[in-house]
């Protein structure tokens, strides 16, 4: 349309306006009686002109007349109009319409819950979940070297034990690398406020807060079981610690909860009742609570603990005698140790 034209288009609703049939009309037109039309998805590109955003809305049923939404504009106003993927009602008032291009997009995000203990494939299960998104491509970036976590050693890549167990809000537009960055700069700023950066070797206290963390359901418990850790890595013992033994059959238990003898003889450097020492990797995603216990165990002598109660609390002892009869009067009472 020429200048020409569109002030006398403009000029000839400004004068209708100013008649009591001519406002009635205008009124109509701009906030159409009746209840909204049906939701529709209207997406406006970057760098839309106020003209083709209105042919849009006209396309899309939102706006009864392009012309006459220009018009609006221009009367009242139209300020910024936001690019972005709306969801608006056909037959809309204008005013709402403006004032959601004004503000732009709502984001939709989706509640992501990370619990504590979770495997980095369990984690990756969680994600893929998510509306669009896949646990594999999670899992390629999180073992890529891509994503690092401050703590983590130069000749790692996997980021296993290094995503915080948490409630992420996530937004529908994030990739699955987006996610799994959030969810190591979550992990390091919790670790930095526990005091991880001044431990000695930081990676190895990540990987004893993971084995706390698997093998600990009572919080006072945890002190407790990183001391028995240390104790034996000092002995020197094998660390005998059923949940590396979960972890090297694929991290699924079994459906009593039970670990069988045989589970014990998996080929597997993760299988600490065969290798000495600490795992290579952490195990699971520690929690606060955990990752504090491996920074700061309680004092004590204990080599051996055992479930000793039906909520997960341990009993714990300095003597295999003692350890076995822990283990007695767990069953005795039937408790599944």
């Amino acid at each position: 349309m020429s200048r020409v034209m569109w002030r006398l288009l403009l000029g000839a609703v400004v004068g209708l306006v100013g008649t009591g049939a001519g406002l009635a009309w205008y009124q109509g037109q701009v906030n159409p009686s009746g209840a909204p039309g049906e939701a529709v998805a209207v997406k406006i590109p970057d760098g839309s002109s106020p003209e083709r955003i209105a042919a849009i809305l006209d396309e899309r049923g939102v706006v009864g007349s392009a012309r006459l939404f220009r018009v609006y504009l221009r009367i009242n106003g139209g300020g910024d109009l936001k690019a972005g993927d709306y969801l608006l009602q056909q037959r809309a008032d204008f005013g709402d319409v403006v004032d959601q291009l004004q503000a732009g997009p709502k984001r939709s995000f989706d509640r992501l819950t990370i619990p504590e203990g979770f495997t980095l494939k369990q984690i990756a299960e969680r994600v893929g979940k998510l509306p669009g998104r896949s646990k594999d491509a999670f899992l390629a970036a999180a073992t890529s070297g891509r994503v690092r976590s401050e703590f983590q050693p130069d000749n790692v890549d996997n980021l296993e034990g290094l995503l915080f167990p948490d409630t992420y809000f996530v937004d529908r537009r994030d990739t699955e690398e987006t996610i799994l960055e959030r969810m190591v700069t979550t992990f390091d700023q919790i670790a930095r406020e526990e005091g991880l950066a001044k431990a000695s070797n930081p990676y190895e206290k990540i990987i004893v807060a993971s084995l706390v963390e698997s093998e600990g359901k009572v919080a006072v418990d945890r002190p407790k079981i990183a001391q028995v850790i240390y104790n034996r890595l000092r002995v020197p013992m094998l660390l005998q610690i059923d949940a590396t033994v979960i972890y090297a059959r694929g991290g699924v238990r079994r459906p009593d909860g039970r670990t069988l003898f045989s589970d014990l003889e998996v080929d597997s450097p993760y299988n600490t009742y065969k290798i000495k020492g600490l795992p290579p990797t952490p195990i699971s995603a520690a929690g606060r609570t955990a990752i504090a216990a491996a920074l700061e165990p309680q004092a004590g002598p204990w080599l051996y603990y055992v479930k000793f109660q039906t909520d997960g609390t341990h009993k714990f002892s300095t003597t295999l005698a003692e350890h076995n009869a822990a283990i007695k009067d767990a069953k005795r009472r039937g408790v599944n140790p």
